[in-house]
């Protein structure tokens, strides 16, 4: 089902559940030892390794050094990766988004300090691959994306997903629509992503919303884009948006304040019904994240990022996923970086995951 991303080592022999024995930890000589678990009930929670020994370039590239899984049996949430870049207008390049995200995130510790969580202690996670999308076709690849979300959704397992362009989104919600119904959206990302069709086409990664409200995937009451900004060739841009009752939060509206206040009035929107969170890294001001496909200037900050996903913490967040990640025009590393924290900070917001 899914093609397991391999890096510096291949993964152990056999394919049921990996899991890392906490007594011998990742910096063995040679391959990382595993043990092949029969029954998925019986195998003791995920826990991601202390990033500790942060100079050490031994193992595979998984995200947070979690096991790489072949199956979603027995997880709770698990980091997918989707390399797909073809449905971009602008710079290419998403498609190395998941690997750099992964190897950023060997950065990351288990236990999130600022909110109490402790993800790891609380689900089974792991990391599942990437999908093995078809970079020659757009709708082959939309449909693997959909069969892979669907099998993991119907294990009961959580899906965080490492991008990839925005494109992939659409996919993912018919998969999550298929199992919740029409659910609510947090949509952060400087463009609204609801053009309907361009030089014919009316798949790719400015039209996932349009497609989705067509296909009524989404519960179009109990949706919210945040961070939306960019000149445009029409006066109003927004139109579609509002008009489908979207609220639409622009960018210029979160300057220099705390977005607290405005999560508060989110989560009495979205109430306990199972909601989407889809990130798009361009809702950040370039500055802090300039590698992306199609920068906007004056985005949010880090900080208020960080606030819209703690903003989620308790709320029936059934799929997350993190896009427009693009490694050629990420000099530095930050932008990546930047991902892996918000991933890691979404995983921290699931509603099983216990806080002290």
């Amino acid at each position: 089902m899914l093609r397991l991303f391999r890096s510096i080592c291949t993964r152990g022999p056999g394919s049921g559940v990996a899991t890392w024995r906490p007594s011998v930890g990742l910096l063995s000589p040679g391959h990382p030892r595993i043990r092949q678990v029969s029954d998925a009930s019986d195998a003791p929670h995920h826990q991601s390794p202390s990033s500790e020994p942060l100079v050490q370039l031994v193992g595979v590239c998984s995200m947070m050094r979690l096991p790489l899984q072949s199956s979603p049996a027995g997880l709770d949430a698990a980091f997918i990766g989707v390399p797909l870049d073809t449905g971009t207008s602008n710079r290419p390049g998403a498609r190395f988004g998941p690997l750099r995200i992964r190897e950023e995130s060997v950065m990351l510790g288990a236990v999130n300090p600022s909110t109490g969580a402790l993800p790891f202690q609380s689900l089974r996670v792991a990391d599942l691959g990437n999908v093995n999308v078809n970079l020659y076709s757009l709708q082959d690849s939309c449909r693997r994306i959909r069969d892979v979300y669907q099998n993991v959704l119907a294990a009961g397992c959580v899906p965080l997903t490492l991008g990839g362009d925005h494109t992939i989104t659409y996919p993912i919600l018919q998969a999550v629509a298929k199992k919740h119904g029409p659910v609510g959206l947090v949509h952060v990302g400087a463009h609204t992503n609801t053009t309907d069709q361009t030089l014919g086409e009316k798949v790719y990664h400015r039209t996932a919303f349009r497609r989705s409200v067509e296909e009524e995937l989404l519960d179009c009451k109990r949706v919210v884009q945040i961070g939306i900004r960019g000149s445009s060739k029409i006066v109003d841009p927004y139109r579609y948006s509002r008009n489908q009752g979207f609220r639409v939060v622009l960018a210029e509206d979160c300057w220099m304040k705390s977005l607290v206040p405005l999560m508060a009035e989110i989560r009495q929107q979205m109430g306990g019904k199972p909601l989407y969170v889809s990130f798009g890294i361009d809702a950040l001001d370039p500055a802090y994240a300039p590698g992306t496909g199609a920068p906007e200037v004056a985005g949010l900050t880090p900080s208020q990022a960080l606030e819209i996903i703690r903003g989620c913490q308790g709320l029936n967040v059934v799929g997350c996923d993190l896009v427009e990640v693009s490694p050629p025009y990420d000099l530095t590393g930050n932008t990546a970086l930047l991902a892996a924290n918000l991933l890691f900070e979404m995983l921290c917001a699931l509603p099983k995951v216990t806080t002290v």
